[in-house]
């Protein structure tokens, strides 16, 4: 069982409700400006697509990579990462810190507005969700262990998100003008 704490009405089937559609309509913009409306069903089908069948597992089904494997827990580098399904910058390499845990953690997205916050109870305990706001790609969890200034800890998959080098384009595959890291 999942439900909604984030403030979009998001569901948590691949395709977004009519009335979350209805609402976003016109362009909605995050307040670091990037376009978070919802792909349509005919770029939703490209983006998916695009996948592995382990990026669809975890993105689109709610999964859960292995601990220790995911080849962006070692990144270091300056830059951004962005969600793997649609592209949306959702944490910057300087927020990122060795949690011991197996996944990437990170202490605060690039904007509070691109990450939705979805209560979860499955499996017998009760966590937050996060999934992109613009596309719904599950990206992990947060938990509020984490080290100063938020004390939060994004758990993330690395299997949900890509890395762009800071200074280099941001993959833009919903032609949104995402422009560079």
């Amino acid at each position: 069982d999942r439900k909604l704490s984030g403030p979009f009405p998001w569901r948590l089937d691949p395709q977004p409700s009519a009335s979350y559609l209805h609402a976003m309509t016109d362009t909605h913009r995050s307040p670091s400006g990037y376009d978070l409306t919802p792909p349509d069903a005919v770029e939703r089908a490209r983006l998916e697509a695009d996948l592995t069948a382990e990026e669809a597992r975890v993105l689109l089904s709610h999964g859960t990579e292995a601990p220790f494997c995911g080849v962006l827990l070692g990144e270091k580098r300056a830059g951004v990462f962005c969600c793997r399904e649609c592209g949306l910058p959702l944490f910057r390499a300087g927020t990122k810190f060795e949690s011991g845990t197996g996944w990437p953690s990170f202490t605060q997205p690039v904007d509070e507005a691109h990450v939705v916050a979805i209560t979860d109870t499955s499996y017998g305990m009760v966590r937050t969700e996060t999934v992109c706001a613009r596309c719904g790609g599950h990206q992990g969890h947060v938990f509020p262990d984490g080290p100063p200034p938020t004390g939060l800890r994004y758990c993330i998959n690395s299997v949900a998100l890509e890395f762009v080098p800071e200074g280099e384009p941001l993959r833009d595959p919903l032609q949104r003008g995402d422009g560079n890291a």
